[in-house]
């Protein structure tokens, strides 16, 4: 049976907060263990503490979603051109072996400049394809549209309003999707409307006359997420608020928990799982996805010996830690501590019990 393409969640905000903390668990729970999270640095590459701003988001999920025991590693590819490129093989390993991939915070534009094309995107369009699932939020949310709004251009800088090239994620989907996060902003409160990821509505109006007649805008409401699932060809609200679609001068309205068929989206069709991807990094993601498949899978009291050896850890429990390492020995795993946590390893002759 050929792999159907995985989960994509877009946040329109609040994706380590206590609302993004359910949606992340009703998607791991959905997801085959163990949890192998990847977090891709890029649309933060620019700033000087990108590695800080990616590790806030590993250490939300490895500490509020510790019941899954996630395996987290931060991709640091930052910038084309640098040690930490986006095309370099070695930097993009963990999303080969990820069932799991998050982007968020940053610059959209930036992140279409370093990802347009490079072999981080391909990697990570080929695991979702071949089922691993996507989580989108904050800037990368626009950064995967057909059209990007350059929102910091037009409300930090003052740039007349205009649309830059996506990565149009959907785009092979048949579906052409402006993608607009913070949909009802209201920090500017009764002073400045900053709704419309901060264009304001009057300004969002004139942004709207520049698009395509075929480009579908999703609007998703603050604290809110947009669960696209791709094989059973529905999309859902998640989260505090809804999601709100604009098309040909029509509005549809998808409240929370609602569920829709994704032609509310537009034309959608399945592509041939290669489609738009090098031969050689499909191949390569198929041979990561088969070794994966085949790999053995840590039973659940081994990973509860693990959490218990991370607490003895943070207790500076040594001995304690040291026995239980010797514990998951015995059950035939060996356990790598590694800078992005534990990792669970097969032992080659477990030891007797």
């Amino acid at each position: 049976m050929p792999e159907m393409p995985g989960l994509v969640v877009l946040f329109g905000s609040g994706e380590t907060s206590s609302s993004g903390r359910k949606i992340f668990d009703w998607l791991f729970h959905r997801l085959p263990p163990p949890i192998r999270g990847a977090i891709l640095e890029t649309p933060a590459g620019f700033e000087l503490n990108s590695a800080q701003v990616a590790g806030r988001v590993a250490d939300f999920l490895r500490q509020r979603l510790q019941n899954y025991h996630p395996q987290v590693t931060v991709v640091p590819a930052r910038k084309r051109g640098t040690p930490f490129s986006p095309d370099d093989p070695e930097i993009v390993t963990p999303l080969l072996r990820a069932n799991v991939i998050f982007a968020g915070p940053g610059s959209p534009t930036y992140a279409v400049r370093q990802l347009q094309d490079s072999l981080a995107w391909h990697v990570l369009v080929a695991r979702h394809r071949l089922g691993a699932a996507i989580v989108f939020a904050s800037a990368m949310v626009v950064a995967v549209s057909a059209h990007a709004l350059p929102v910091y251009e037009i409300y930090k800088v003052g740039e007349d309003p205009h649309w830059h090239r996506g990565l149009n994620f959907f785009g092979p989907y048949g579906l052409s999707l402006v993608f607009i996060p913070h949909w009802n902003n209201a920090e500017g409160g009764a002073e400045l409307d900053t709704s419309r990821c901060f264009m304001g509505q009057s300004r969002f109006e004139q942004l709207l006359g520049m698009l395509p007649p075929d480009a579908t805008v999703v609007g998703i409401d603050e604290h809110t997420a947009l669960v696209v699932d791709l094989g059973a060809k529905t999309c859902q609200a998640m989260g505090r608020g809804g999601v709100t679609l604009l098309r040909e001068s029509e509005e549809v309205r998808i409240g929370r928990g609602q569920k829709v068929a994704i032609t509310e989206l537009g034309p959608f069709h399945v592509p041939e799982p290669p489609t738009g991807l090098p031969p050689e990094v499909w191949e390569k993601a198929q041979a990561a996805h088969t070794e994966a498949a085949a790999a053995p899978e840590p039973p659940p009291e081994v990973l509860a010996l693990v959490k218990k050896r991370e607490a003895a850890r943070a207790r500076q429990d040594w001995p304690l830690a040291d026995a239980l390492r010797e514990q998951i020995a015995t059950l035939g795993w060996q356990v790598l501590d590694t800078p992005d946590g534990p990792r669970l390893e097969p032992r080659a002759h477990p030891s007797p019990p």
